[in-house]
């Protein structure tokens, strides 16, 4: 990947910052803290997606997805970072994200993910709809330390 390193990382000890037991072909991590930041998210996952060779459409919900979660790290989790892998599980290439901060965390990720819930006066279509966009999702999150959102888009 042709990311820079972020000079900060999240103290939030999340279980999904660790390896995924998949080959990691090259790993990079981006600061979330502004809308410059989603918009470089955005410009590098659009790469790697047209890179595994996604089509229009595969790529427009894996983008769709990054920018979405990229915009809850800020607005709910007070800035973080992403952390973007080119993995292969042996038969399939694809990009996985994860999405940390050291916000306050969700204290019931079940009525987080159900569309029409908001703690912000947005639609409550963010979390739910990423999850339908990607082929893996995974939440980890503690009140008072953080969250971490993964994601995962297969070349199929």
């Amino acid at each position: 990947m042709n990311m820079n390193q972020a000079p900060e990382a999240v103290r939030f000890s999340s279980r999904l910052l660790n390896t995924t037991g998949r080959e990691i072909q090259n790993s990079a991590t981006l600061p979330l803290h502004t809308d410059e930041h989603v918009v470089g998210v955005r410009k590098v996952v659009r790469e790697h997606a047209l890179e595994l060779k996604l089509s229009l459409v595969e790529q427009t919900k894996l983008v769709t997805a990054a920018s979405e979660l990229a915009r809850n790290t800020i607005k709910y989790g007070g800035g973080g970072m992403v952390l973007a892998q080119m993995l292969s599980d042996g038969v399939r290439r694809g990009l996985r994200l994860v999405f940390a901060d050291d916000g306050p965390g969700i204290l019931d990720i079940e009525q987080a993910l159900r569309d029409g819930f908001t703690s912000g006066g947005g639609l409550g279509l963010g979390l739910g709809g990423a999850k339908r966009l990607v082929d893996e999702f995974d939440i980890d999150s503690r009140g008072g330390e953080g969250t971490a959102v993964a994601i995962i888009k297969w070349k199929k």
